[in-house]
């Protein structure tokens, strides 16, 4: 018996407008990524790209705080899917620019460079608020939150 093997993308989505929107607020969500992602594959790779990943891909999770999204598919055809991550210009009729932030083969890698980049943009956001480090703010409660919700994905 030969089990089905994966490729974890952790994607962070860097938003293009003059005003970016705050932290916290977003326009995405795992569904609307997931429908842009199978938009830019058929477009780009045809029928034939879409099949190859169109039984793997999976959405695992999005943050709409930091806009990290892990996103699950078959390892055989993973570069399709990050080739149509890279030709990706707007989700919802905004412009984004997706950035591959991480590759791994097991979701604990993708989970454990998930909660690592977290950690970097919340202490980005505090360094352009200018808060002094030991400063309990929200964003310790999302941090908390959300390597609980990390944590608790499953494959």
């Amino acid at each position: 018996m030969v089990r089905f093997k994966n490729r974890w993308l952790l994607v962070e989505f860097i938003p293009l407008e003059l005003e970016k929107p705050k932290p916290g607020t977003s326009r995405l969500d795992g569904k609307i990524i997931w429908a842009a992602l199978k938009h830019s594959i058929q477009n780009n790779f045809g029928d034939t790209g879409w099949g190859a990943v169109a039984l793997s891909l999976t959405v695992k999770y999005f943050s709409p705080t930091t806009n990290i999204c892990i996103i699950r598919v078959g390892r055989d055809h993973h570069q399709v899917a990050w080739a149509g991550l890279t030709l990706l210009t707007s989700i919802a009729g905004f412009r984004y620019i997706p950035n591959v932030v991480h590759l791994s083969g097991t979701i604990r890698h993708a989970q454990l460079a998930a909660i690592a980049h977290n950690r970097e943009v919340i202490a980005r956001y505090r360094a352009l608020a200018k808060t002094p480090t030991a400063y309990q703010d929200s964003h310790e409660k999302y941090l908390e939150t959300s390597t609980a919700e990390i944590e608790a994905l499953q494959d």
